[in-house]
């Protein structure tokens, strides 16, 4: 196996966590900053490039061919995670900016017999869950009762359906039956609502959410009839919720949750100040994108951004110390719930749903306590014993990088 000679001879450390993109431009940005960077390794796997420009150009460092597609692309990618799991029997992947049509397969076939998350479906969706947790928290709502809500998420893709599945495995942990907890979901594309007459161009995790009318109705009549009370938008298409499209959600709505997710700015489906604006300034709002603060009347609202890096380095952190053999679907519900708790009373009273960056390592420790009593919950703690319970804050935080670095000579005084 070519794969499995390279990764064997090349790499002599002792690794846990890789981070895998599949791409043709540039290697990924590695993340995890709460693990020592020695222990981490960002890979790309280049399938080619389908870019004519990049065909032709010599200098570009890529494959120059087409980019392969079906059982051989699955072969290749299948290929790297035996060679990384023979080399390293314990490691961490963590899948990163795979395409719409290929993530979800990918996280599904290993899943459940690797140690690996795909982070723009899972992290994205534990992320986005305890924003919504947060939410129902300033509204003085029940974090229990989320089945109650009314949920229309704007995008079919990874992200959107993957925060979607996240979602409604909490309101099934929460007591609702699955039937009844499918039925919060509204989920429109650039065809419109998702339905069953579309089937058979969906695929199964979209038809989880097809609904058996209004097939195809767009956002706006979506938002008329079915008034939701929370409006989560990941098209990457600035500017879609619409000042009437908010404004009639608002009508039926108390505290509407508007969350435009996509980034970067230019791609938010609207910004913090028209939210609040045309809400009157009583929307619960967070976004993939920075906002500044917004003045309303003599109110100001901080908004805060929904972003990944509150979940997944702290989860990996946790599955690994852990010893975990998966990450399990209540690992994703439990480290939302942390975050989601390190949220403040004064911070929700300003229009926060989530913590500010400066307290990002507690966070993340949390986050990893929280994944790590979950594996052990589950039977899955297989490097803990009993020593590492009684204190297991403690224990993760001596496990925590921290980017100081210890002298290459020693200092000694000399007596004369």
């Amino acid at each position: 196996m070519q794969l499995e000679a390279l990764v064997s001879k090349s790499l002599t450390f002792h690794l846990f966590v890789f981070s895998v993109q599949i791409a043709h431009r540039s290697l990924c940005s590695l993340q995890f900053k709460f693990v020592a960077p020695h222990r981490v390794l960002p890979v790309v796997i280049d399938c080619g490039t389908d870019n004519e420009e990049l065909l032709n150009d010599d200098f570009y460092l890529g494959l120059q061919h087409k980019r392969i597609k079906g059982p051989e692309y699955f072969q290749t990618v299948d290929e790297f995670m035996q060679a990384v799991r023979h080399r390293w029997p314990n490691v961490l992947v963590q899948f990163e900016d795979f395409s719409s049509d290929k993530a979800q397969t990918l996280l599904n076939h290993y899943r459940h017999d690797h140690l690996c998350f795909n982070d723009d479906i899972q992290g994205t969706g534990a992320t986005t869950l305890a924003g919504v947790l947060g939410a129902l928290r300033a509204k003085g709502a029940d974090v229990n009762d989320l089945g109650k809500q009314r949920i229309v998420i704007a995008g079919a893709g990874s992200a959107g359906i993957g925060v979607a599945q996240v979602l409604m495995q909490a309101i099934i942990e929460q007591g609702t039956p699955e039937k009844e907890a499918r039925d919060c979901f509204y989920v429109v594309d650039a065809n419109g609502m998702l339905g069953v007459e579309q089937s058979d161009k969906l695929s199964s995790e979209q038809r989880m959410f097809a609904r058996a009318n209004d097939g195809g109705m767009p956002l706006d009549q979506v938002v008329k009839k079915y008034k939701p009370t929370m409006l989560l938008g990941m098209t990457g298409v600035g500017g879609l919720f619409k000042e009437e499209i908010i404004r009639e959600m608002a009508k039926h709505c108390d505290r509407p949750v508007i969350f435009p997710l996509s980034n970067p700015t230019i791609k938010a489906e609207c910004t913090a100040e028209q939210a609040f604006e045309w809400t009157d300034g009583r929307c619960i709002f967070a976004s993939g994108s920075p906002f500044n603060p917004v003045t309303i009347g003599s109110n100001v609202f901080y908004p805060t951004q929904c972003n990944n890096m509150y979940i997944f380095p702290g989860l990996g952190l946790g599955a690994t110390l852990a010893g975990a053999k998966t990450v399990s679907d209540k690992m994703l519900y439990v480290a939302a719930e942390a975050l989601a708790n390190f949220v403040t009373k004064e911070e929700l009273s300003q229009g926060k749903v989530f913590p500010p960056l400066n307290r990002i390592r507690d966070v993340s420790k949390s986050v990893a306590v929280a994944a790590i009593k979950q594996a052990m919950k589950e039977g899955q703690a297989t490097k803990l014993d009993s020593k590492h319970f009684d204190d297991l804050e403690s224990f993760v935080q001596s496990k925590m990088y921290d980017p100081v670095y210890v002298p290459l000579v020693e200092k000694r005084e000399i007596s004369i």
